[in-house]
């Protein structure tokens, strides 16, 4: 397809560039980037259209401190505003396109084969928006854990703050997102940690009944401050959910 840089973008292509995105971390929003290249082939632009386009979504990212340069269109933040006050529509809308160009195994992380059955469809959709979600929360943390610093990618999860099953709307939300190693995964999920105002690290004092068992490994980074994400900072008002819910005070 040959390439018209100074064609206007259209919301199909849009949702795609949002897409990337979330789960491009910063460092690698560039022309160089191979997925960059290969959505500009698909979209007929250059890759430096399409990385300016990324980039200039850092302008009207309300997760951001710091904002780029603004120079977006009103179709730009109309578009923005539809993905981000609708994840779980937008995501698997997206991600359905990305599949085309890419390929599945491209884009759905740990591909299964998915028996045919009554519910095949639902589960794709689950699969295809963990996977989604699962990547913007790595790249936003640089495929790190955001207490001990663990950058071991096959090691890390993508943990949710109001768990999956509790809330539908919050499932793929990006602030609704930590990255953590396996084995303090765990302990969040059930309880035995929580995130105070200030981002710090609260352990349970329930893991005192364990200490036999040499539990320093959890509980080494009591009052330690958690790395904070480039983007997509989760909000307190998910953390205070877990804290008043979820942790075992």
């Amino acid at each position: 397809m040959s390439k018209t840089p100074h064609k206007s973008w259209t919301r199909e292509e849009l949702i795609l560039a949002i897409n990337l995105y979330c789960k491009t971390p910063f460092g690698k929003i560039h022309y160089h980037n191979p997925l960059i290249i290969e959505l500009a082939e698909y979209l007929g632009r250059t890759p430096g259209s399409v990385s300016y386009k990324l980039a200039n979504f850092a302008s009207i990212d309300p997760s951001l401190e710091r904002k780029g340069a603004s120079n977006s269109s009103k179709l730009d933040k109309e578009t923005w505003e539809e993905f981000f006050n609708d994840w779980n529509k937008m995501a698997f809308e997206s991600e359905k396109i990305m599949i085309r160009i890419f390929g599945e195994s491209n884009v759905i992380e740990n591909e299964q084969i998915i028996p045919e059955g009554k519910y095949k469809d639902s589960i794709v959709k689950t699969r295809v928006n963990q996977s989604f979600f699962r990547k913007m929360i790595l790249s936003s943390y640089d495929s790190q854990c955001c207490i001990t610093g663990l950058p071991i990618k096959e090691l890390l999860v993508a943990s949710h703050i109001i768990p999956w099953s509790q809330n539908s709307k919050t499932r793929l939300d990006p602030q609704n997102g930590l990255c953590l190693n396996s084995l303090h995964d765990k302990a969040f999920d059930q309880g035995y940690l929580t995130i105070n105002t200030s981002y710090q690290v609260v352990f349970s004092r329930k893991l005192e009944n364990f200490e036999q068992y040499n539990v320093k490994l959890i509980t080494d980074y009591q009052g330690s401050k958690i790395k904070l994400p480039r983007r997509f900072l989760p909000k307190q008002e998910y953390l205070n959910y877990h804290r008043k819910n979820i942790f075992r005070a």
